[in-house]
């Protein structure tokens, strides 16, 4: 494979490499050249760039209360640039025009003046009641317009196709969540969910006449202590939004007794004072981070398909760099150096790649990111274990094992394949770049990506292909060989 001589650090580092391996052919002294000295390289090319905590911005939402129109709009910049860089990269994508029609739709939103409501919980709380008696009664009478929505009811039977529950209401401006007594960890996890998203909510507890008088009081305030730090007080409340028949016995002037059921009236007081004070108090507030929830899941969904765009045009990358490692190591009789082999080839690699997620790196900062990686991998055991596990599927062949740098080539081949994908996947986990200026790394965050793309590509029938398919680049079949494997085979 031609390597492009506008590549310094592929070109620098299979140079240095043969450049070493000559020198152990002419003094014997270069071979005690080994694996404590290729780290002391990686460590000295991670000394040109500090890596320091991550700088990739994670967008939060403030409090509900602080929202303004400002913070709204930035959120639809930052969407509409992911968008047209999207738009840039991928010119025929199909998510172009849905995304862009759906942006369209966010901004005209901001300054809607009806209110949105939804209504939620799990199956058998009254949420149909408790809409049908807020229509009746209490939505008529506010200044402003109001739609109430009842969402699906939470905690059956798990539909794939339905939003998590950190989502329900996404597209209200505030979610009634409405339980019948004590909260079940499933409610009180789903609060915790809706709080962290910032989605503005009131606890209700509804059928409280099922308590006795003296036992409603301290349901309630159980309900506060238990989401204290996540609503407010106020925010709970306890209705009975349609109330238990109760037998009424009237003694008549002849005496006898007259008995009959009868449904008192809704208990409403509690949840109509709170939401018309919520209303009056945080309308426009409640509507901006509508708008601005709308616009970070819109970013997400154009980032998504901006992460799949640039990972197929990735993979072929990180292919070529595999088996450009694999050759590089298995010509290289010196064992010790594959590491530092590796190191010098994902130093471009990390470069090829940078470009494709327009982070574009210093050559001084791609080396110290690959030197980086190295050691990670030296420190999670990620070598060892990739050596001895190439060369237990080797072994199966007794004329790919006996070939000198089998292990070494395959080895390096596997290990720049997993800092590839490392990389994808860090990268992916980022803010969508739109610029082209490189940012630090997060070594924890790699460290874990490291280890969770290892696992991932550990499966004993992905091996087993992989070092299929590099031996059969390594070690091309032909008559001759053929014969030779089979006499040691025979012996």
């Amino acid at each position: 494979m031609a390597v492009n001589l506008r590549r310094p650090i592929l070109v620098g580092g299979i140079g240095l490499s043969f450049s070493l391996w000559l020198l152990q052919s002419f003094h014997d002294s270069a071979g005690t050249v080994g694996e404590f000295s290729v780290i002391g390289a990686i460590a000295l090319g991670a000394g040109f760039w500090l890596f320091q905590k991550q700088t990739a911005k994670e967008l939060h939402l403030p409090d509900v209360s602080q929202m303004d129109r400002e913070t709204v709009e930035k959120a639809i910049a930052q969407t509409e640039g992911t968008i047209s860089q999207l738009e840039a990269e991928a010119e025929n994508h199909p998510a172009n025009a849905p995304l862009r029609e759906q942006l369209a739709k966010i901004t005209t939103e901001i300054d809607r003046q009806e209110m949105h409501l939804a209504v939620t919980g799990g199956k058998s709380v009254g949420k149909s009641t408790l809409i049908q008696v807020l229509e009746s009664n209490w939505v008529s009478q506010q200044p402003q317009k109001l739609g109430l929505q009842e969402t699906p009811a939470l905690f059956t039977a798990i539909d794939p196709t339905s939003p998590p529950p950190s989502r329900i209401g996404e597209r209200s401006d505030l979610v009634l969540f409405l339980t019948n007594g004590d909260l079940t960890d499933p409610e009180y996890q789903t609060l915790q969910q809706l709080a962290a998203s910032k989605q503005r909510a009131v606890l209700v507890l509804n059928k409280q006449d099922r308590y006795l008088p003296e036992e409603r009081a301290t349901v309630l305030q159980q309900l506060r202590q238990r989401m204290q730090g996540t609503l407010k007080g106020e925010d709970v409340v306890a209705i009975a939004a349609s109330p238990t028949p109760i037998k009424v016995r009237q003694h008549q002037p002849d005496g006898s007794v007259r008995e009959w059921m009868e449904t008192p009236a809704p208990e409403m007081s509690a949840i109509a004072g709170r939401l018309s004070q919520i209303l009056a108090q945080e309308s426009q507030q409640l509507i901006w981070a509508t708008a601005w929830r709308a616009a970070y899941a819109l970013k997400a969904d154009a980032k998504s398909a901006l992460n799949e765009v640039r990972r197929d045009r990735a993979l072929p990358v990180i292919e070529q760099y595999q088996w450009i490692a694999a050759a590089t190591a298995f010509a290289n009789p010196v064992p010790a150096l594959d590491l530092l082999v590796t190191a010098a080839i994902n130093g471009q690699l990390v470069m090829d790649l940078g470009n494709l997620y327009q982070q574009k790196f210093s050559l001084q900062q791609a080396q110290a990111i690959a030197g980086t990686m190295g050691s990670l991998m030296l420190k999670l055991g990620l070598v060892e274990l990739t050596t001895q596990t190439v060369g237990g599927v080797l072994k199966s062949n007794a004329i790919t094992f006996v070939a000198g740098g089998a292990v070494q080539g395959v080895s390096a081949a596997y290990l720049t394949r997993l800092a590839g994908l490392s990389l994808i996947e860090y990268f992916q986990a980022q803010e969508a770049a739109t610029t082209s200026e490189g940012r630090p790394l997060n070594l924890d965050q790699l460290r874990e990506t490291l280890q969770k793309v290892f696992q991932q590509n550990q499966r004993v029938a992905f091996l087993q292909g992989f070092v299929k398919q590099a031996v059969a680049r390594l070690v091309p079949e032909s008559p001759q060989p053929a014969i030779a494997g089979n006499e040691i085979a025979s012996c």
